[in-house]
């Protein structure tokens, strides 16, 4: 599949460091599995993925953190 983005790369598996923020929370989670585009390095990523990451920000911003570190696999 090509990038939707740059149009040149190819899309492979891979994986990211996702940066969230919601007003005073920061949310860094390393090792997100995701499509990145050879050429430019934009991602995507599955719905199930994403859908698993929104909780991860959820349960951070609702345990009020300012600034957190996490890693996916974990």
């Amino acid at each position: 599949m090509n990038c939707v983005i740059c149009k040149n790369g190819t899309m492979n598996d891979g994986h990211v460091t996702v940066t969230l923020q919601r007003g005073e929370s920061i949310l860094v989670i390393k090792n997100v599995p995701a499509s990145v585009c050879e050429n430019c390095g934009e991602y995507t990523l599955h719905e199930h993925v994403a859908e698993r990451v929104m909780q991860i920000a959820e349960d951070s911003v609702s345990k009020h953190v300012e600034i957190e570190v996490l890693n996916y696999a974990a």
